[in-house]
């Protein structure tokens, strides 16, 4: 298997683990969105708790040059830490959630 498609794999299989867990309060749907053309992958929320209404990504990541950008984590999963468990060197995991300018500060990618 190359790169690219080790990268889809563990990425898909660590959302899709992520989005089987139930959410426990509110009426609450929990499920993954995959672009494998564009390499987008998602963690959706939606539903309602109580009388508010939720809906957003929680998780997104997507693969560019090469590289596995996180670019939001609203969980308490510390993905990049799983991406390293499963395989994926640091140096190709950048945190772009973070200002390009702090990405140095970090045990990950610059770009």
């Amino acid at each position: 298997m190359d790169k690219l498609e080790f990268y889809r794999s563990v990425i898909q299989s660590l959302l899709t683990a992520y989005a089987a867990v139930p959410i426990s309060n509110g009426a609450i749907d929990c499920y993954t969105v995959f672009d494998t053309k564009q390499d987008h992958y998602q963690v959706m929320n939606v539903g309602w708790d109580g009388h508010r209404r939720v809906y957003g990504s929680v998780l997104h990541l997507d693969i560019k040059k090469g590289k596995i950008w996180i670019e939001q984590n609203m969980t308490e999963m510390r993905i990049a830490k799983e991406l390293i468990k499963k395989g994926v060197p640091k140096e190709d995991i950048v945190l772009g959630f973070q200002a390009p300018e702090m990405r140095q500060y970090t045990d990950y990618a610059v770009i």
